[in-house]
């Protein structure tokens, strides 16, 4: 599955993309494991609060299922104006 990063993400982690291969179910689990990766992970996912996501580009929650997932997208709360 691809997972992308946007924004304050990405420059934490260092770059806009990650394929992976995860045996996650949720969201969450999913945050784990790239959270175990390497501490820029780490620091990018230490407040989910600060975070949205997407599965297949539907805005969700960190618990969604990731059964048959093609991509994962993770950014900072948009904004109006």
């Amino acid at each position: 599955m691809d997972v992308l990063y946007f924004a304050w993400v990405r420059e934490r982690i260092g770059h806009p993309k990650d394929t992976v291969d995860s045996t996650a179910s949720t969201v969450r689990e999913l945050v784990e494991e790239l959270r175990g990766r390497e501490e820029r992970y780490a620091v990018a996912f230490a407040d989910l609060d600060a975070l949205r996501v997407a599965v297949d580009q539907e805005l969700t929650d960190f618990d969604a299922p990731l059964a048959g997932a093609r991509e994962v997208a993770f950014f900072p709360p948009m904004t109006g104006g």
